[in-house]
């Protein structure tokens, strides 16, 4: 099977989540998961599940949130020795599926360059599937990719003041 470039964008919620589907899909099918999650380094819910799915492997490259402020050098550092990694994973072929999590933030944030992310993306294995999450996704990422989908918020609570719900958004 040749690997397929995804890449899930907008300002809609709901792209980790679709990606962490196709993830319990994949192990389902037999077929080893990586996700690497760039900027977030919070013990997330669906962490503490996906760890029970031995075909699946989860790793943060991210320390506090951010988004709220400047990254610090550490978030830098952080992403980038992410990002080093996640090209020796993919170049192995040993997972099938590799899901890069909130990597477009990661860029929009200057914690490394959409070119490096293209140049380590045309490195991996023939077999390998990758899917690439996060708002702002740049255009020639989009343009390289084979599947891209856009959520698109039409309304959401969070506007009226409700904050992350325990079990739903965390």
């Amino acid at each position: 099977m040749d690997g397929m470039l995804q890449v899930y964008t907008g300002n809609g919620k709901g792209k980790t989540t679709a990606a962490i589907g196709l993830a319990v899909r994949a192990a389902g099918a037999g077929m080893n998961v990586f996700i690497g999650q760039f900027v977030k380094g919070m013990k997330y819910n669906e962490i503490r599940v996906l760890n029970n799915i031995p075909e699946i492997t989860v790793k943060q490259y991210g320390l506090d949130c951010f988004i709220e402020k400047d990254p610090t050098k550490e978030d830098i550092e952080a992403a980038r020795a992410g990002l080093k990694e996640m090209e020796k994973i993919i170049k192995s072929g040993d997972y099938e599926l590799v899901i890069m999590d909130e990597v477009s933030i990661a860029v929009y944030f200057n914690l490394f360059t959409n070119d490096e992310l293209l140049e380590m993306i045309e490195k991996r294995a023939d077999n390998v599937e990758i899917v690439l999450t996060g708002r702002y996704a740049d255009k020639k990422l989009i343009e390289m990719a084979d599947l891209v989908t856009e959520m698109k918020e039409i309304k959401h609570y969070y506007t009226q003041g409700i904050i992350a719900r325990e079990g739903i958004e965390r």
